[in-house]
C-alpha cells in the first residue's frame, strides 16, 4: 500500500451495499482486482477480490462490526503492496504490514483501535547511506548502489528497484538521508531513493532457479542427520496440538544458519505469538552475539485477529524474504501455520459462495499452496550473485490426520517432511519427529557437502543409523506378540543399540545450554559412536559373550551424556575409548 498521505492517494467513488463478516460488497467503485480500498467511515483497510457488474466484493482486513450500507468506499487504485527499505529488521508487524510498536505508541495502548494505518517503513528516520557506484557506472535492476547498517548484524543493500529500466549514474551522495530522498540519480531520469514498494501476490523478479547443494544447518540431530533441509528448499512440519510444532520452529529461527530470518504467525493461539514476541528481542544471536532480532522479522497474526488479514500475512511475509533475497542473503521463513492460513481462504470463499472443494476448503487450494511454496527456492539474481529462500511451513492437521487436504496437498509439494507424532510427545520424546514417517528428498543433492565439510563416510554411517531403526520398528511388533527375552540375542542387542539412538542422539533438549544446538561433526561424532559401540557389542556377542554383560559395561550408559556434554570432543574421544577397552576385555 502506497505510504503517501491517504488524502491524496484515495478517491471517494463507492457506497456499501452489503456486509458480512470480513466480506463487504459495494457498489459504483472503479476498481481493479486486488485494489487496495477503504471502508466504512472509520477507513477500514480491504482488498478487491471480486468484480461482478457494477458489484465489487471486498475482504476486509480488520473487525467489521458496526460497518452498515450506505457507508463510503474509497480505492487507492494500487494493489496491497509492502513497503521495502531499511528499517524492516528488529520490527513486529501485523498481517498487512503495520508495524506494533508504532501503532501502540500511536494509540497509548496494546489495544488497536479501528482504521488506524502507519507506514511500513519509518519514513523520517535518517540512515547513513554509503554508495558502491560512482558518477558514470552502468546500472541495471537488481544492482547493488549503496549500503546502509541497518542493524548490528545486517548491512542493508540499497538495489535499483526492478521496474526501473537503469543507465548510466549522473549523481550520487554519500551521507543521511530519509528513505524518501533520492541518492541516486540516472541518465534515465529515475531517481533512487531506499524505498521502494512490491504488490504481495507477485514474485519478485529472479533470472533462475539453481538446485541447491547446501543445507541449511539447523542444530537438530534429527533434522541434520536424517532429514535434512538445503539452504532454498522447502519443508513441512504437520502434527497434532501439544506436538512441538512452534518450539521446533523457534528453533529453527533461533540456530538455523540463515543470514535473516522472516517469521510469520498465522493464526496461532495468542499466547504462543505473544512468548515469540517477549521472548525474540532477548535471545541471544548464536553467530554474532548481538539480539537475535537484529537480524529478524516477526509479523504477528494471531487467531483472534481478522480473518482476512490473517490470509495476506503469508504474502507480505514472503514479499519481505524475497527483497532480502535479492540482496544475495539466506533467507529462513517460518510460517506457523499454513493450516489457519488455508482456514481464513476457506471462510473467505464460503463467504463469496464459491463451490467448495475437500472438506469445505476453496478449489484453488492446492494451486495458491503451490504459488506460496514456489517462491522458495535458491536463485540466480537479476543483479548478479545468489540468494536463497527456505521456506518452513507448519501444518496443523485437525486431530492430527495427515490424510486431510492441507496437510495432503503441501506433501505434494515440499520436498522435506517432518511428521511430528503425539504418541512421542506424550513419551516426553522431543523433538517429536516420527522417523519412520519423516523424510528428505534433499538427501542425495546434499551428500557430497557432507562428505567435504563433515566426513567422507557420513552417508554410510547415516544410513546405518536408518537400517538399525528401521530393523528395530519390526522388531518391536515381535516384541509385542513374543515379548524381547524370545528374541535371539543379536536381535536382543540390535533393540539395545537403537535404543540409545533413539534416546542419546534422536532425543534432544531444547532447553539445555548446551544441548538446544548440535553442530553437524558433533551429530556425526556421536552417532559415530553410538556405531562404535555397535561394531564391538556384535564382535563380543560373535566371540561368545552373553548380552548381559555387554549391556552392563560401564561406558555405554554415558553414550546418554554426549549431547549435554561441554567439552564434547574430549568427551566422545574418551567414550569410544572407554568402549572398546572395556568389552574387549570381555573376551
Amino acid at each position: 500500500m502506497s505510504t503517501t498521505e491517504r488524502t491524496e492517494a484515495v478517491r471517494e467513488d463507492g457506497v456499501i451495499q452489503s456486509v458480512s463478516g470480513p466480506v463487504v460488497t459495494a457498489t459504483d467503485l472503479d476498481a481493479r482486482m486486488n485494489d487496495v480500498v477503504y471502508v466504512g467511515e472509520e477507513g477500514l483497510m480491504g482488498e478487491v477480490i471480486e468484480i461482478e457488474g457494477n458489484l465489487t466484493t471486498i475482504q476486509v482486513y480488520e473487525e467489521t462490526s458496526g460497518v452498515g450500507p450506505g457507508e463510503p468506499v474509497e480505492n487507492t487504485g494500487e494493489p496491497l503492496s509492502v513497503d521495502l527499505g531499511p528499517g524492516l529488521l528488529d520490527t513486529i508487524y501485523d498481517g498487512v504490514q503495520r508495524p506494533l510498536d508504532e501503532l501502540e505508541e500511536k494509540m497509548g495502548s496494546a489495544y488497536l483501535d479501528r482504521g488506524v494505518d502507519a507506514p511500513g517503513i519509518d519514513l523520517e528516520r535518517s540512515w547513513e547511506f554509503t554508495p558502491t557506484v560512482e558518477v558514470g557506472d552502468e546500472v541495471a535492476p537488481g544492482d547493488v548502489v549503496g549500503e546502509v547498517p541497518e542493524t548490528e548484524s545486517i548491512t542493508h543493500k540499497v538495489l535499483v528497484p526492478p521496474t526501473f529500466e537503469g543507465g548510466e549514474v549522473t549523481a550520487v551522495e554519500a551521507g543521511e538521508f530519509t528513505v524518501e530522498e533520492v541518492v541516486v540519480e540516472l541518465s534515465s531520469g529515475e531517481e533512487i531513493t531506499m524505498h521502494q514498494e512490491w504488490p504481495v501476490r507477485k514474485a519478485r523478479p529472479a533470472n533462475e532457479k539453481e538446485t541447491p547443494t547446501i543445507p541449511l544447518v539447523s542444530g537438530q540431530r534429527i533434522l541434520d542427520g536424517l532429514f535434512p533441509i538445503a539452504k532454498g528448499g522447502t519443508a513441512a512440519i504437520p502434527g497434532p496440538f501439544g506436538s512441538g510444532k512452534t518450539v521446533t520452529q523457534h528453533q529453527l529461527a533461533k540456530w538455523a544458519d540463515a543470514d535473516i530470518v522472516v517469521y510469520v504467525g498465522c493464526g496461532e493461539r495468542g499466547n504462543e505469538m505473544t512468548e515469540v514476541i517477549e521472548d525474540f528481542p532477548e535471545l541471544e544471536d548464536p553467530k554474532t552475539g548481538k539480539p537475535l532480532m537484529s537480524r529478524t522479522c516477526l509479523i504477528a497474526n494471531t487467531s483472534n485477529m481478522p480473518v482476512a488479514a490473517r490470509e495476506s500475512c503469508i504474502y507480505t511475509g514472503i514479499t519481505i524474504a524475497e527483497y532480502f533475497r535479492d540482496m544475495g542473503y539466506d533467507v529462513a521463513l517460518m510460517a506457523d501455520s499454513t493450516s489457519r492460513w488455508a482456514e481464513a481462504m476457506r471462510e473467505i470463499s464460503s463467504r463469496l459462495e464459491e463451490m467448495p472443494g475437500e472438506e469445505g476448503y476453496p478449489a484453488y487450494l492446492a494451486a495458491a499452496l503451490s504459488e506460496f511454496y514456489e517462491r522458495a527456492g535458491k536463485f540466480n539474481l537479476i543483479g548478479g550473485g545468489e540468494g536463497s529462500i527456505s521456506v518452513i511451513g507448519a501444518v496443523s492437521p485437525p486431530g492430527g490426520d495427515f490424510s486431510e487436504p492441507v496437510t495432503q496437498n503441501t506433501l505434494r509439494i515440499v520436498k522435506t517432511f517432518w511428521a511430528l507424532d503425539a504418541d512421542l510427545a506424550e513419551r516426553r520424546h522431543f523433538p517429536s519427529i516420527n522417523w519412520d514417517e519423516s523424510y528428505s528428498l534433499y538427501r542425495q543433492q546434499l551428500d557430497p557437502w557432507y562428505r567435504e565439510n563433515v566426513a567422507e563416510e557420513y552417508p554410510e554411517i547415516r544410513q546405518w543409523g536408518i537400517d538399525t531403526l528401521d530393523e528395530e520398528g519390526e522388531l518391536q511388533e515381535i516384541v509385542q506378540l513374543v515379548g524381547k527375552d524370545a528374541l535371539p540375542e543379536d536381535q536382543q542387542l540390535t533393540l539395545e543399540v537403537a535404543r540409545y539412538l533413539r534416546e542419546a542422539w534422536l532425543q534432544q533438549n531444547a532447553f539445555h545450554d548446551v544441548d538446544t544446538y548440535c553442530e553437524p561433526e558433533k551429530t556425526y561424532r556421536m552417532l559415530l559412536a553410538i556405531k562404535t559401540f555397535n561394531d564391538e557389542a556384535f564382535a563380543a556377542l560373535d566371540a561368545g559373550v552373553p548380552i548381559e554383560e555387554i549391556q552392563d559395561v560401564d561406558a555405554a550408559p554415558r553414550l546418554n551424556r554426549m549431547g549435554t556434554a561441554e567439552e564434547w570432543t574430549e568427551f566422545i574421544d574418551e567414550l569410544e575409548a572407554d568402549l572398546e577397552t572395556q568389552i574387549r576385555e570381555l573376551y
